[in-house]
């Protein structure tokens, strides 16, 4: 069956997750995620996920079963270590996760594990249809006319869903939606959750093939993403965004794509020795951030042996201090100082006066 004439079943998102007050945003799914995963960027047992995360007085269900990824290793279900991981692992919980989840649970991609019926593996295909249909398409991104009784109508109303109400999932939506700042998914410019959720959807895409004995080549990350529902439920779409995009694919690319997490891979791709990727970690294991210069706002949070692949795509790097700081005006001001300077060293002079400048942009 394909995902689009997938069946929707509410499963147990119609239960309370306790969020917490709204100021909150998502604090306890990135709280559950980093006590699940204990804190390290490796694939974890799904049971002793949900023995830690219960042990801590946290809800296991809504994380494991919405917004991580599943799947069996020799013969033993596992969460995934992910860009979502990774960012719950080494930021400071913020607006920009909460966004970059929320992106997660509208993408809907949570893998198989043991029990598991066909519809839990694309388990929110009804927040993925009404971003889709409704938010982007209908509403153009208003968010003003995002409500409970709107997502019940849309939901109840397609023959897709399979449950006797849809009104406890509808006011669950709604409420995540306004804790994970949905309305700043209207903005058309590049924004860092937004450059994580790019990630976030190759690494989900790669995985879910690879459940249906699919490999994915380099070569045909920008097809897949372009395939998948990313550009119309990342918010609205724009030329920024686009052109960004092929920037964001190179960088995943040099990366490693899903084994950027790891130091072996970074060792083969660089011609580096293992002690010598150890060593470039052990000097600040903090990731790093690659920034691209077209558009500073293309900034991203990569592992720090990763980092020394970004400069072959055109990207530079930026330290663990500097991006927890990074000053967007800050950086333009610099680089157009440094590319003065340069023209100046080069004796390069301008050819025309001011006033010729003015009429020649003014048309006359």
């Amino acid at each position: 069956m394909a995902a689009g004439e997938q069946d929707w079943k509410p499963g147990s998102f119609t239960k309370n997750f306790s969020w917490g007050a709204p100021a909150n945003g998502l604090l306890e799914l990135y709280e559950s995620i980093r006590i699940g995963f204990d804190g390290e960027m490796h694939d974890v047992p799904r049971d002793i996920f949900r023995q830690r995360v219960s042990r801590s007085g946290h809800s296991e269900y809504i994380p494991i079963n919405f917004f991580l990824f599943n799947k069996s290793k020799n013969g033993i279900d596992h969460l995934v270590a992910d860009e979502l991981v990774f960012q719950a692992l080494n930021a400071p919980h913020s607006s920009s996760f909460d966004k970059l989840a929320l992106f997660t649970l509208n993408f809907s991609y949570a893998g198989k594990w043991t029990g598991a019926d066909a519809a839990q593996r694309r388990p929110a295909l009804w927040a993925n249809s009404y971003i889709s249909e409704k938010v982007a398409d209908e509403y153009k991104w208003n968010i003003k006319k995002v409500s409970a009784n709107d997502i019940e109508r849309f939901v109840s109303g397609n023959p897709r869903y399979k449950a006797k109400s849809a009104r406890k999932l509808s006011t669950n939506l709604k409420y995540i939606y306004e804790i994970g700042h949905l309305s700043d998914f209207a903005s058309k410019h590049v924004e860092r959750w937004w450059v994580d959720a790019l990630f976030l959807a190759l690494d989900r895409l790669i995985e879910d093939r690879e459940l249906d004995g699919k490999q994915t080549a380099p070569g045909q990350y920008g097809a897949l993403l372009e395939g998948s529902s990313f550009s119309r439920i990342a918010g609205a779409r724009s030329l920024e965004k686009e052109l960004a995009t092929k920037h964001l694919i190179a960088l995943y690319t040099a990366c490693g794509g899903r084994d950027r997490f790891s130091d072996e891979h970074v060792r083969e791709r660089t011609e580096l020795t293992i002690p010598d990727v150890q060593w470039f970690a052990a000097n600040d294991n903090r990731p790093q951030g690659a920034v691209h210069p077209s558009n500073p706002r293309i900034l991203k949070m990569i592992p720090r042996a990763c980092a020394m692949l970004a400069r072959y795509v055109g990207f530079e790097m930026i330290d663990a201090d500097e991006l927890a700081t990074f000053d967007l005006q800050a950086f333009i001001r610099n680089h157009t100082q440094q590319a003065l300077t340069r023209l100046r060293e080069s004796n390069v002079v301008p050819t025309m006066s001011v006033e010729e400048l003015m009429r020649l942009t003014r048309g006359k």
